[in-house]
C-alpha cells in the first residue's frame, strides 16, 4: 500500500511557510532596550495567580496577575530557570 504523500506534503509546506514567515519577521526586527519599569513590575509579582474585580455603577473591572517560576535541572549540571509573568485587565463600561 503506497504512503499518502499529498497530505504529508501539504502539512510540510504549511509548516515551512510559517517557519519562513517567522524567520523573516525575526530578521527584520531590531533589538530594543528593555523598559525598566515594566521589568520591575513583572519582577515584583508574587508567585501564583491573583484575580480581583471591582464593580461600580458605570463600569466593571477585572484584574489578573500570574507568575510561575521553576528551575529545571538534568542531573548535577547547570539548570535552566523559567520565569513566566503576566498582567491583564478587562474593563466593561456602559456607553450612552
Amino acid at each position: 500500500m503506497p504512503a499518502p504523500i499529498a497530505p504529508i506534503a501539504m502539512t510540510a509546506l504549511r509548516l515551512g511557510a510559517v517557519a519562513a514567515a517567522a524567520w523573516y519577521v525575526r530578521s527584520r526586527t531590531q533589538a530594543k532596550p528593555k523598559h525598566v519599569w515594566r521589568e520591575q513590575a513583572l519582577d515584583d509579582l508574587p508567585e501564583g495567580v491573583d484575580l480581583t474585580s471591582d464593580k461600580s455603577e458605570a463600569e466593571r473591572n477585572a484584574h489578573a496577575a500570574a507568575r510561575v517560576r521553576r528551575v529545571i535541572r538534568l542531573g548535577d549540571g547547570p539548570g535552566l530557570e523559567i520565569d513566566i509573568a503576566t498582567l491583564g485587565r478587562i474593563r466593561l463600561r456602559r456607553v450612552d
